[in-house]
């Protein structure tokens, strides 16, 4: 079934390819590039992007290659309702940012990246734990965008899978060094173009080409009846239900969402967000239908390797031009997000090590932050092609950085709207939370008995804390509490017992509850209360022409 040799590419069209879309972004870059470079246009644009190129570029950085290979394998893997799962939430989680981002921008409207605001907020402790939180999650989302497109090359062309990292990573660093976060917000309007154009065409040429609708009445029998069940247990328990907390806890801690904030114009926050939700959710399900409709026809991938399952599915069905589009719309949304987690390492590096804790705000050289920025970009891009060459499952590297990153998610928005919050109670509440976090998720100590009830126990805090954030973010904080407590009450019945057996799903919600439980026990009894306009007056533009920056002594912030 899987006849991929008749459909390969010669090595000649591969490289043409590549050079076409990586030799056209380069171009672009050039184009906005500047002879005298400014640190913080390099990191933000200025602050002041507008509505087209913004909502383009959130849409783009939350749709990478992993983003289509893992709704296909969870279609795949939990039949038909798995891609709703996976782009349903994910696109709703786009939408809760921007409440939370308008009372992040009010607070920091200068701000480089979210640690730089924790500095200010709290000290180096909290900023150092955010960032290094960030610059695991964005190599390990590197190293996931270059192992798709290195499948994709190898298994579309004469050249090996290494190859085919090593010309995606080149291709991406080389736009990428040029002009920063710029080049990267202005490549990802042209490649999301690019993307809805090929899935309108790409998708329904596949079901047609797969035999639509007549494989869905005669594969029925290959699906189990979870699998045949829109209302799945299996899938909201295995796919679902992991998805909504780890991909809250993206739209809050990840550094590439936080520079997109921080770099569209203020006012045109909310409809950027909405737009982006739109946009990602009816991309991202689209291109998971294939993994069912894969499932229907007992597609088996090469190796039984479910990242392998989407560049097969178009091998075996597109035309030799349509496979040539395909290529280029999966090299486009993984160049989209690996030039996004880019343009975050080197801004973290600018402006939270160098810029914060080496020279100093008052002291950070402009010109030296550029070089600390690149330098960033081409360490980041090499060890991002090492580490791919372990081939890891994709789906489970998005899920763990999630939720992992559940650990940060109560800290960090307390932060920014609860003022007896400090220092001591952010990092202590994140490190119990990981401490508790890796044994769940890995299994390390046996979950029968007590010990499972007690997991059991914080996961159903855990679902209060995650539903009440999403509802305070829109309705406030009085109807948050309601939400969290009626949530947490109405669950326990049905997952106190067995909850423990989802260890994905546990060990996020784990996370969640800890963190929340310490940070709000630690901060509750603080007389001291923090000055929210602080903020502003600690974080602004590094750059020697920038009005805001004032030599003026900062009170003493907390250790």
């Amino acid at each position: 079934m899987n006849n991929l040799d008749s459909v390969q590419f010669s090595a000649v069209i591969i490289v043409g390819l590549l050079v076409f879309f990586y030799g056209g972004t380069f171009y672009i870059s050039t184009r906005i590039g500047k002879k005298q470079e400014n640190a913080d246009g390099y990191m933000t644009a200025g602050n002041k992007i507008g509505f087209g190129i913004s909502a383009a570029s959130m849409t783009a950085t939350w749709i990478w290659a992993s983003s289509m290979y893992a709704s296909a394998a969870s279609g795949y893997t939990y039949g038909i309702s798995g891609p709703i799962h996976y782009g349903l939430w994910g696109a709703l989680m786009i939408l809760f940012i921007y409440p939370f981002g308008k009372r992040i921008r009010s607070v920091a409207p200068k701000a480089h990246t979210l640690a730089e605001v924790m500095h200010a907020r709290h000290g180096r402790s909290s900023q150092l734990m955010l960032a290094g939180s960030n610059i695991v999650g964005s190599v390990i989302s590197l190293m996931s965008n270059f192992i798709a497109g290195g499948v994709l090359i190898a298994m579309l062309s004469p050249f090996t899978f290494i190859q085919g990292v090593v010309a995606v990573a080149g291709g991406v660093l080389l736009y990428s060094l040029w002009s920063g976060f710029r080049a990267s917000v202005l490549t990802d309007f042209v490649q999301v173009m690019a993307m809805l154009g090929a899935v309108a065409i790409i998708v329904p040429v596949i079901f047609f080409a797969a035999g639509f609708p007549a494989a869905f009445e005669t594969g029925a029998a290959n699906l189990t009846p979870q699998q045949g069940n829109f209302f799945s247990s299996d899938a909201f328990l295995g796919q679902g239900a992991p998805y909504i907390a780890a991909v809250l806890a993206y739209a809050i801690g990840n550094q590439t969402i936080a520079q997109r904030l921080f770099a569209v114009r203020e006012d045109l926050i909310k409809p950027t967000f909405i737009t982006a939700t739109i946009g990602y959710g009816a991309m991202v399900i689209g291109v998971g239908m294939l993994g069912v409709l894969a499932l229907y026809l007992g597609f088996e991938p090469t190796d039984g390797d479910i990242n392998n399952l989407i560049p097969e599915m178009a091998a075996t069905y597109l035309p030799a031009i349509l496979l040539a589009v395909f290529f280029i719309m999966i090299i486009g949304a993984l160049s989209s997000t690996a030039d996004s987690d880019l343009a975050a390492l080197s801004s973290i590096m600018m402006a939270d090590v160098y810029g914060q804790n080496i020279a100093g705000k008052e002291k950070a050289n402009p010109k030296t932050m550029l070089l600390v920025g690149r330098m960033t970009m081409v360490v980041a891009t090499a060890a991002a092609v090492a580490f791919a060459s372990l081939q890891l499952n994709i789906l489970d590297l998005l899920v763990f950085v999630g939720a992992l990153w559940g650990a940060l998610v109560f800290p960090v928005l307390a932060s920014f709207y609860w003022d007896k919050v400090t220092n001591k109670a952010f990092t202590t509440s994140v490190i119990a939370a990981l401490a508790l976090f890796l044994p769940v998720r890995f299994g390390w100590i046996p979950m029968s008995g007590g010990i499972g009830l007690i997991v059991d126990v914080l996961s159903v805090i855990g679902i209060g804390v995650v539903l009440g954030l999403m509802t305070f973010g829109f309705f406030g904080i009085r109807v948050g509490k309601v939400v969290g407590v009626v949530a947490a009450l109405v669950s326990a019945p049905f997952v106190i017992g067995f909850l423990h057996d989802y260890a994905t799903l546990s060990a996020s919600l784990v996370a969640y509850a800890v963190s929340t439980v310490v940070c709000w026990a630690m901060s509750i009894g603080q007389t001291e209360r923090f000055d929210f306009a602080l903020i502003r007056q600690r974080t602004g533009n590094f750059d020697d022409d920038d009005p805001r920056r004032d030599p003026t002594p900062e009170p003493a912030k907390e250790a």
